[in-house]
């Protein structure tokens, strides 16, 4: 017998799904994946299924798809195939045989539920896969999530025998005479999840004969406490984190008032992708002099004053863009630039228009960044002043300095620090017969 009411029953506590939605089933043919297929077959969900071939063990994989197809067959459901060359995908993204295999059966997972119209994918996983995922994670190293290891739901992806360990699942697939097709490579101790499964988990099960229970009760634990962190940070992220234009401002009298510290500022950073290293080079550097940078792979953090910044790196140093006198508008980075002339002489406050003596422009002009040693007559003053000197005196923050664009004349002055400060040279005087007029707006 199937048993179907504990299926039924692990389904409604974990809330995988609902009745009347359809299940994509991803089948390997071997006895986890069968008997998640029967059972789900014995209930009455809509189901399809889905194998992949990895092309890794030849006549091996051919066969497992054959027996996938033919199953799914007798059983008058869906069936979906592709075939991958995964050693050349591995090879092309410099990542594991393994890895290569995850990334690309996910992949066209979702391809197939989106294209499909299924609404979860659902994987044979149980509690003793979990208890391996939670083995590799602790011995490379991991975070709360990692100690969680394999969760029942998350997204589209559901895993409904996770109520069920590896001699349960074997009994059952005998007991009830299902066929199956084994993978060969399940007993190479040549990957580290077979090293764990084969030579680390037999060990620890002569300490604790309910290792798999124990596990299970440790994961669900881990996860609701992952869950209570994941929402005490969106508090305090609320509280801390300072939205800006120009970035994300967190006061550094804040951080140092974190408890416990690296913990907490590592998960309010982890989005913004810094590791843990870099976290705790951030907090080793707090006292660090304004400029000081934190790089991830998408963003950097800057040491400004009393706050540290967290700004995309695509909104740094931009190519220099080239304005003429028939251009409308130029895009600059993160900014957008639009120009327009008339002839009536007349001119509004605010940093984001620059009303501009037409009669002395040389074009092309020109926008780009500020550069060491550029100067300009700040409007309303008559001597030269270093661009730097009003960024300091304007208390413009490091990472505001480099994204700001600078418009400038065919004759190298320029003209405007824009959405700060025209230059006084090219003010509207009573002389002046037409004006052009620069509005910025920030994409």
């Amino acid at each position: 017998m199937l048993p179907l009411q504990q299926f039924r029953d692990f389904i409604e506590q974990e809330q995988l799904f609902w009745q009347g939605n359809r299940i994509l089933l991803a089948v390997s043919g071997g006895k986890d994946s069968v008997l998640m297929l029967h059972l789900f077959k014995a209930i009455g969900v809509d189901v399809g299924v889905a194998h992949c071939n990895f092309n890794l063990r030849g006549g091996e994989a051919q066969r497992d798809e054959s027996f996938v197809a033919l199953l799914a067959k007798k059983l008058g459901l869906p069936f979906y195939v592709t075939h991958f060359d995964t050693k050349k995908y591995a090879a092309e993204h410099k990542i594991s045989t393994q890895m290569a295999a995850r990334d690309l059966r996910y992949q066209w997972f979702e391809e197939i539920r989106v294209k499909q119209q299924y609404d979860y994918i659902a994987l044979a996983q149980h509690q003793n896969d979990a208890v391996e995922t939670v083995l590799i994670n602790l011995t490379r190293g991991t975070g709360i999530s990692g100690l969680h290891g394999i969760l029942p739901k998350r997204d589209r992806l559901i895993r409904p025998l996770l109520f069920l360990n590896r001699q349960q699942i074997d009994e059952l697939v005998s007991t009830n005479n299902m066929e199956f097709v084994e993978d060969s490579s399940n007993a190479s101790t040549h990957y580290t999840r077979n090293k764990i499964r084969l030579q680390v988990v037999p060990h620890l099960q002569e300490i604790n004969p309910n290792l798999e229970k124990t596990f299970a009760e440790n994961i669900s634990r881990f996860a609701e406490l992952e869950t209570f962190l994941n929402a005490e940070v969106q508090k305090l992220g609320g509280k801390i984190l300072n939205q800006r234009s120009d970035g994300i401002y967190i006061s550094l009298a804040e951080i140092a008032r974190l408890n416990p510290q690296k913990l907490l500022l590592y998960e309010l950073l982890k989005p913004f992708g810094f590791s843990e290293s870099l976290i705790q080079e951030i907090l080793d550097n707090l006292k660090a002099l304004t400029g000081t940078h934190f790089f991830s792979a998408t963003h950097q953090a800057i040491i400004n004053r009393d706050d540290l910044v967290i700004v995309k790196k695509n909104k740094m140093v931009a190519a220099n863009q080239f304005i003429h006198p028939t251009d409308k508008s130029i895009v600059f980075a993160n900014h957008e630039i639009f120009l327009t002339f008339t002839e009536e002489i007349k001119f509004a406050t605010g940093l984001n228009k620059a009303f501009v003596n037409a009669d002395k422009l040389i074009f092309p002009l020109t926008f780009r960044n500020w550069q060491n040693g550029d100067k300009f007559i700040p409007l309303g003053m008559r001597s030269l002043k270093k661009v730097s000197d009003y960024f300091i005196d304007e208390k413009v923050p490091l990472h505001l300095k480099a994204t700001t664009p600078i418009l400038v004349n065919g004759n190298g002055e320029i003209i405007w620090i824009v959405g700060m400060r025209q230059d006084n040279r090219y003010k509207l005087t009573t002389a002046t017969k037409k004006v052009a007029i620069f509005e910025l707006k920030i994409k």
